[in-house]
């Protein structure tokens, strides 16, 4: 069987193991090919082939729901429901997603995109069914990093106590399937998912019931204590079973013909379920397996040698965070690092490698990161917290209660801020302007080129306060023919002076402001034009000084409502508006919202250009 022939994904409840193994490969065949050419997440989703194919082959979507936590391992779900054609576009404007979706597909139950969620949600869909009378499946696949988030855990501590029917998948890609399958790990899988077990179980307990003077009830509790000895001895899955769940596993994940066979088996139970699957990250490609996280989220690259199509012309914001990071752990013994299970995407794997007993990573929990950091701040350290600007929103409560109202000099490096490419809405880190200015004794500074970020990063390990630096994963521009000044708290710079229109910019919209400048300059007009430096606080001096003029224009790398623009109240704010952004480079979603020179210009010159209403 080969993917060209599957027409449907109902042929999979007809097919040999045999035809399932040459389809696997094919599917991973077309995942290489794919996603060489458009980039996206690679290694996941060529460990997931086996799995995936038996749960469509046991469930029936869009009746069943399945709820992929994060989902960026749900290509092969996508491929099994009809987008097959149209991976040519993943992760592009107006293209597939690389997450769930529901506006795309009846099959996608639910959007996801951040981790830890899928539990609760499917927990939420299994309860909804149950009030209307239904009954269908509703299965959670959860890696094994998601189900070290704090969220995923009371989703199991919820569902284990509901005693709802619903199964949650543990693809558990780090542990060696040499050390965890076998044959007694199948014999007690065969024996827990086997209904007969579960009769006689729940016939002895009835009849030692049943028995007079309370006989039965002391002998049940006997042999309850001696079956938990044997259980905490020689089960793997103590920890869900105490929960509340069926533990079965581990499977190996790779084998389509045992998952398949304890699905079905799972079907028949009542209650909460978890089966626990072991994989292997990047299977069917050796640069994969070798380097699962070089090829977690990549762009394109040749298949052949593994590496990218295209090298950057200069570093990222990133690499410059990074470097300039262990130089000032050199100096200052104090500084420390903390992660939260993103060490590569953030640049920390540097400072991981340097100073490996000041590096420490929180997993997927990014409030107990920040709140960690409040106490290593408090215990005479300077903690630098690394984490996406979007998921950084998962802390919210943390960067309030446990380091702002304690002043605590706790530095918050938000990378992937504003507007980020190819993951969508889920991704974007237009919020963080936002969710931060209105929190007292915040510092919120902007970097409009690498040299800047650089000194941004000086101020912050001198400022006795809670400092956020927001910058994108993007290339770092450089502006050599600018003077670069001291980061003074509060002050902003003037880097053209003029008259009657002031363009105030923010980070590193700077180079749009001044492409901006010169279309005007090059039509008669003499803009001022600031680079803001600090989103919070406002320059007051600058802001005496922009009342001189007759018309003030913000841009920024945000969203507008509860953005830099808003608070200084100017002519005319340029930013994303009150909608979440799709997918897309950088330079078309700026372009499709207006944001990128050209637009800005002709706005600019329209407003000034119009007559005045009386």
């Amino acid at each position: 069987m080969t993917l060209e022939k599957l027409r449907t994904k109902r042929i999979l409840k007809h097919l040999r193991p045999s035809q399932f193994k040459y389809l696997a490969a094919d599917i991973r065949k077309f995942l290489l090919q794919s996603i060489s050419d458009t980039g996206g997440h690679l290694a996941s989703n060529l460990g997931v082939v086996e799995l995936t194919l038996a749960l469509h082959t046991v469930f029936d979507t869009p009746i069943d729901k399945f709820v992929w936590d994060v989902g960026h391992q749900s290509y092969v779900h996508k491929i099994l429901t009809g987008r097959k054609q149209r991976f040519n576009s993943l992760r592009q404007l107006d293209g597939l997603s690389g997450f769930p979706k529901a506006t795309e597909s009846l099959h996608d139950a639910f959007d996801t995109g951040h981790s830890s969620t899928a539990i609760s949600v499917a927990l939420g869909l299994a309860v909804a069914r149950d009030l209307n009378n239904d009954n269908h499946n509703v299965i959670a696949i959860v890696g094994d990093g998601s189900i070290t988030g704090g969220l995923a855990f009371e989703g199991l501590n919820n569902a284990g106590r509901s005693n709802t029917d619903l199964l949650v998948v543990l693809n558990d890609n780090q542990m060696s399937i040499s050390q965890n399958v076998g044959a007694v790990s199948r014999h007690l899988n065969q024996l827990r998912t086997t209904s007969g077990y579960l009769d006689i179980k729940k016939d002895v307990r009835n009849l030692l019931d049943n028995l007079p003077l309370g006989f039965g009830k002391a002998l049940t509790k006997g042999i309850e204590s001696a079956k938990n000895i044997v259980k905490y001895a020689v089960l793997p899955g103590v920890l869900f079973e105490e929960m509340g769940f069926r533990y079965f596993g581990p499977i190996d994940g790779h084998d389509t013909t045992e998952l398949i066979k304890v699905l079905r088996q799972t079907k028949k139970i009542k209650g909460p379920v978890l089966v626990h699957v072991v994989t292997k990250k990047g299977k069917g490609y050796k640069n994969a397996e070798q380097s699962p996280a070089s090829y977690h989220g990549i762009g394109t690259f040749n298949i052949k040698t593994g590496k990218p199509r295209a090298a950057l012309a200069s570093p990222k914001y990133t690499d410059i965070f990074a470097k300039t990071l262990c130089h000032h752990a050199h100096i200052n013994t104090n500084i420390v690092a903390v992660s939260a299970a993103m060490p590569d995407g953030t640049g920390l794997s540097r400072f991981r490698t340097q100073f490996p007993k000041r590096f420490f990573d929180a997993g997927i929990a990014e409030g107990h990161a920040v709140t960690f950091a409040a106490g290593l701040a408090k215990g005479g350290m300077r903690p630098v917290v690394g984490i996406y600007s979007s998921f950084m929103q998962r802390a919210y409560d943390n960067i309030i209660h446990d380091v702002a109202i304690g002043n605590l000099p706790v530095v918050f490096a938000l990378d992937r801020a504003g507007a980020v490419c190819a993951d969508g809405e889920t991704h974007q880190g237009l919020y963080d302007f936002a969710y931060l200015s209105h929190i007292p004794n915040m510092t919120i500074l902007a970097p409009s080129s690498g040299a800047e970020l650089v000194e941004m990063m000086e101020f912050a390990f001198s400022h006795n306060g809670p400092v956020a630096i927001r910058y994108p994963n993007s290339p770092a521009a450089e502006y050599p023919e600018l003077p670069m000044e001291k980061i003074v708290y509060g002050r902003s710079q003037q880097v053209i002076q003029g008259s009657e229109i002031a363009i105030m910019s923010v980070g590193t919209m700077l180079d749009k402001a001044l492409v901006v400048a010169e279309k005007l300059r090059s039509m008669g007009y003499c803009p001022s034009l600031y680079n803001a430096r600090f989103v919070k606080p406002i320059d007051a001096n600058l802001a005496e000084k922009l009342a001189g003029y007759k018309y003030v224009f913000t841009i920024e790398d945000a969203v507008r409502l509860g953005g830099y623009g808003m608070r200084l109240q100017p002519t005319y704010v340029f930013a994303f508006p009150d909608a979440f952004i799709e997918a897309g480079t950088r330079e078309e979603l700026f372009k499709r919202h207006k944001l990128d020179a050209s637009s800005i210009a002709e706005k600019i010159l329209t407003i000034i250009t119009t007559p005045a209403e009386n």
